[in-house]
């Protein structure tokens, strides 16, 4: 758990991040997603939620210059499997979830984000919960060359109590920013849904922080609970 901490507390830049795994007592599986920004635009953000799916979205639209990487739905459900991801490959993923086919073959047709001179990793999770695994999915280039792309999928045959596996876009800050290196990395949940939220938003950089969201879903009735934090406050 010490590896966590280090990875966050005092990290100014580990960029987006997702965590999959359970509450200590069992009863529900635990979906984190935050983002961070160095940019206006990056910065601008919020996450809504209607039921079913996470999204950001423009805090003031007058100021968003480029939608096509900042606006995005990041959190889905289909066929009892719960999809998180940054950036638009949720909906691939989805498409091809509905369509029978698997995790994996949705992101072997995706790369990493064009954001030339860093080539943001695409990170992804998805949980199922008739299976009981999840996975997460890092593509990303080597050593920020556009030319090397690599993908990296790593599969959990079940979930520990009170553990859940991490992965970020970046190592930290940078010119260009370092993508993410090396396995997910173990992180301690909690029971509370509200103690988990303030968690992991406490160890966010407080001026590149912008939003987090914290999913739980029932093991036994599926039903979904959902808490957001918002940098930005509507007036």
């Amino acid at each position: 758990m010490k590896t966590f901490e280090n990875r966050l507390e005092g990290n100014s830049y580990p960029g987006r991040g997702i965590i999959i795994g359970m509450t200590p007592d069992g009863r529900n599986i635990v979906q984190v997603y935050w983002i961070m920004g160095r940019s206006e635009n990056s910065r601008n953000r919020v996450f809504e939620y209607n039921g079913t799916t996470l999204r950001t979205r423009a805090f003031d639209e007058s100021k968003l210059t480029d939608p096509s990487l900042v606006i995005y739905n990041a959190m889905k459900v289909c066929k009892d499997v719960h999809i998180v991801t940054n950036g638009d490959q949720t909906d691939t993923v989805q498409d091809f979830i509905e369509a029978g086919e698997s995790f994996k073959e949705a992101l072997d047709t995706r790369e990493f984000e064009p954001d030339e001179p860093n080539f943001t990793p695409r990170i992804s999770g998805i949980a199922f919960l008739n299976a009981m695994v999840y996975k997460l999915s890092v593509l990303k280039t080597i050593d920020n060359d556009k030319k090397q792309g690599q993908r990296n999928y790593f599969e959990y045959s079940r979930f520990i109590k009170g553990i859940g596996h991490c992965i970020t876009t970046y190592m930290g800050d940078g010119n260009p920013l370092p993508s993410f290196e090396g396995e997910p990395f173990e992180v301690e949940l909690l029971d509370d849904i509200d103690a988990n939220a303030g968690k992991f938003w406490d160890m966010l950089d407080d001026e590149n922080k912008v939003s987090l969201a914290v999913k739980f879903i029932d093991v036994s009735t599926k039903e979904i609970s959902m808490r957001i934090l918002n940098k930005n406050k509507e007036a």
